[in-house]
């Protein structure tokens, strides 16, 4: 089974080169996308639901219009391996999971999925056969309608300039910019 318009071969090496390698996840993901996308009706304007931060929404991005940065992809982060593609007008979707109950035949994506050894232990090329192999036997699938109003954009609204830091900011997270309010990732440095 080809994944989009790639060999599996062609697919390693376009995950590689956007990845940083072909990582499994990003591989079974592409998969996973295909298997979504057959299920959609031709011509269908589609948005994506993404329920791990974990490699999937990188298989997304390279095998769909959908991305973070343009809004039709929602990372959702439920810990589960699984993406829904939608009608992004009409909700009617399919979405698409890891099965486990259907790993038995397939020790190793089973080893890898949960997580069963380290992944220095894993044998890499013997994963992925068995993800080429497996193809989309190893999925769950189910039509679905998603809750589009809850994935709405919310605005902005308008922008104010912090008193503190003096950058522009969302003016309804309050007085100040939330990082100066204390939720800064970082401390500032002396240049």
């Amino acid at each position: 089974m080809d994944i989009g318009p790639y060999s599996f071969e062609e697919f390693l090496e376009r995950a590689t080169a956007f990845h940083g390698n072909p990582a499994p996840g990003l591989v079974i993901g592409g998969y996973m996308v295909e298997v979504a996308k057959s299920r959609l009706s031709e011509g269908t304007i589609f948005d994506a639901v993404v329920e791990t931060p974990k490699c999937l929404p990188d298989a997304v991005q390279l095998l769909t219009p959908c991305s973070a940065g343009n809004g039709w992809m929602k990372v959702i982060n439920w810990g589960l391996y699984a993406l829904t593609l939608y009608d992004k007008y009409t909700g009617k979707g399919v979405r698409v999971w890891l099965d486990p109950a259907r790993l038995e035949a397939w020790p190793e994506i089973r080893a890898w999925y949960l997580k069963l050894k380290p992944a220095k232990e894993q044998d890499k090329d013997r994963l992925l056969e068995e993800m080429r192999r497996a193809g989309e036997s190893v999925f769950g699938v189910r039509p679905v309608r998603v809750k589009i109003e809850r994935l709405k954009k919310k605005s902005m609204g308008t922008i104010g300039i912090c008193p503190i830091c003096k950058e522009g900011y969302p003016s309804k997270d309050g007085r100040v910019c939330r990082k100066c309010q204390g939720e800064s990732l970082y401390m500032e440095m002396e240049s």
